[in-house]
């Protein structure tokens, strides 16, 4: 067990209440989320907080409060052909817009957290322009999750939560019954809250750098980090 996981094992035999990583407020079970653009990282946040940075440009721009928006498009389900036009070697990964490098990223879940993989760009153009609801997730905060064809726009911590629970689940080469049964249960999840999208939330730009904002300018890619 390595440091991380001793100090969340401590934390839950103590019962040590959870707290706003801004404010240091006591958080309820349902508390929102927000991203610290320049760390990459996810932080736990009180209502008060989360509302604060709800708002375009809070803090200079540098964090930004995960919506609890989930959306589908079931009328432009994805083809096989649309998954090899993105070449992605494995059949479950998620794609979202990090403005620090002004690009879209592909990540997969596995038995070391979330890989990226490399995305055919050009193929992302392609398959997106049959397929909206991919330009409708926003940026940093939104992600547009795929497995077995089947593609949902999903808030950003809801896909680092699936990561942390197959990683600490897998075992063997494709992950085993745990691994299946907790994606299977995310994918319910998703089908569950998803509404179809409308026409007034597409369009909306999936790469680059959101309007009115400097693009922080190429950066080493990695995967957002959870917080303690």
């Amino acid at each position: 067990m390595n440091n991380g996981l001793r100090r969340f094992a401590k934390r839950e035999q103590i019962q040590e209440p959870e707290r706003c990583e801004m404010c240091r407020e006591v958080l309820d079970d349902r508390h929102g989320h927000v991203v610290d653009l320049e760390q990459r990282s996810l932080a736990c946040a009180c209502r008060a907080c989360y509302l604060l940075f709800t708002h375009e440009g809070a803090a200079g721009g540098r964090y930004k409060s995960v919506p609890d928006r989930y959306r589908h498009d079931p009328l432009r389900p994805l083809t096989d052909a649309d998954w090899d036009d993105l070449g992605i070697p494995v059949s479950t990964a998620f794609f979202f817009t990090s403005s620090a490098v002004d690009r879209v990223l592909a990540y997969y879940p596995g038995p070391a957290g979330a890989t990226e993989s490399l995305l055919d760009l050009d193929g992302w153009d392609r398959v997106a322009a049959e397929h909206p609801l991919l330009t409708a997730a926003r940026p940093d905060v939104e992600a547009i999750f795929v497995s077995g064809r089947e593609a949902f726009l999903v808030p950003i911590d809801a896909c680092y939560r699936l990561v942390g629970t197959l990683r600490m689940a897998w075992h063997g080469f494709d992950g085993g019954q745990e691994v299946r049964e907790a994606l299977a249960t995310f994918l319910a999840t998703a089908r569950e809250r998803s509404r179809p999208i409308a026409d007034s939330e597409l369009g909306r730009p999936f790469a680059g750098s959101e309007p009115g904002r400097p693009n922080a300018g190429p950066q080493p890619s990695r995967p957002i980090s959870r917080g303690a």
